[in-house]
């Protein structure tokens, strides 16, 4: 096992800076350095942790084992196949890409070269999100709400691809079922793209979500809420809180969930280093990052056609026909 690994990051704006704050901390890293296009941005951050900032994104390469990849999304795959085709170990923040085909290709990339490729679907390592697996038996339906200002950032897509892509990961590994129907709407009110969402998805096994995203909300809420057999059960991501509803002697009960709270950036990165040091396959890899992939462009190419007046895509789209397991987009 590699003892420490060397570290960049390419892109330090709002989460690129964060990704940094965490590689300078954690003891199994070389925290070598960072590049960004802006060069005073990425000289300030250098000097804040004493590290080299690099001229160009190859220099990076070229001196790491490892880096995150936090730049705009139409440069992910550029960039993502730069670091995996020198035999460098990958995490993207979310999405991947903003095409399915891409997507793959450095699945295939990363996969023939026995590489880490890790995607920044950060509620995964939500404590939050741990609690609830453990209560989990079969969900019937799931209700997610994620709302947020707006942001400033991120407007070169969607807020499906900005936002509502957590929820899709999350609830796509909770129900593990292929999907048969989706339904969408949404409406642009500050950007080109989309900024309040819908989706109703419904699944081979029954269970049904409806996911509801906004980035013109007043208030933030990053809240999921859980309907099976046995109970119901709400968790606030934001809060790292949660409770369980069961019925006992014909009422219902309502018991705290206990959640040790820890800082889901810190875990996913850690993750990530621990994955490199040892040759593991990431709790995100590059396949459940593009099958959620495969649902967002689904239900925006839905919200472009009814915003067009087109008739919506169809419930067996040939995107959703490819999310019917990960081993058919790996092997694609």
């Amino acid at each position: 096992m590699i003892t420490k690994i060397k570290a960049g990051v390419i892109g330090t704006g709002h989460i690129g800076r964060e990704h940094a704050r965490i590689y300078s901390q954690l003891p199994n890293v070389d925290f070598v350095g960072i590049y960004d296009a802006d060069a005073g941005v990425a000289q300030r951050i250098a000097q804040q942790y004493n590290i080299k900032r690099f001229a160009s994104a190859d220099d990076l390469v070229a001196a790491v084992d490892a880096a995150t990849l936090s730049t705009p999304t139409s440069t992910h795959f550029s960039i993502g196949k730069l670091l995996l085709e020198n035999n460098k170990h990958v995490l993207i923040e979310k999405p991947i890409t903003d095409d399915p085909q891409q997507a793959r290709e450095l699945v295939q990339i990363a996969q023939s070269r026995n590489l880490v490729l890790q995607v920044g679907h950060i509620e995964r390592f939500n404590p939050a999100l741990r609690a609830l697996e453990a209560k989990l038996t079969r969900p019937k339906f799931i209700e997610a709400h994620r709302l947020s200002p707006y942001p400033g950032r991120s407007t070169d897509i969607g807020v499906v691809l900005d936002l509502m892509i957590h929820d899709l990961d999350v609830v796509l590994h909770l129900v593990r079922s292929p999907i048969i129907h989706v339904d969408s709407v949404g409406v642009a009110v500050l950007s080109k793209g989309e900024d309040i969402a819908n989706a109703r998805i419904r699944f081979a096994n029954g269970c049904v979500a409806n996911l509801t995203t906004s980035r013109i909300s007043p208030e933030k809420m990053r809240k999921i809420r859980v309907f099976q057999d046995d109970a119901y059960l709400s968790l606030d991501y934001q809060n790292q809180s949660g409770e369980i509803y069961r019925e006992v002697q014909r009422q219902i009960t309502r018991e705290a969930i206990p959640i040790e709270k820890d800082e889901p950036l810190k875990l996913e990165i850690a993750s990530f280093v621990d994955c490199v040091r040892a040759r593991r396959e990431p709790v995100v890899g590059g396949v459940q990052a593009t099958e959620a992939l495969i649902v967002a462009m689904q239900i925006t190419d839905q919200i472009a056609a009814a915003n067009a007046g087109q008739p919506g895509g169809a419930a067996q789209s040939p995107a959703l026909q490819q999310v019917a397991s990960a081993t058919a987009i790996a092997g694609v």
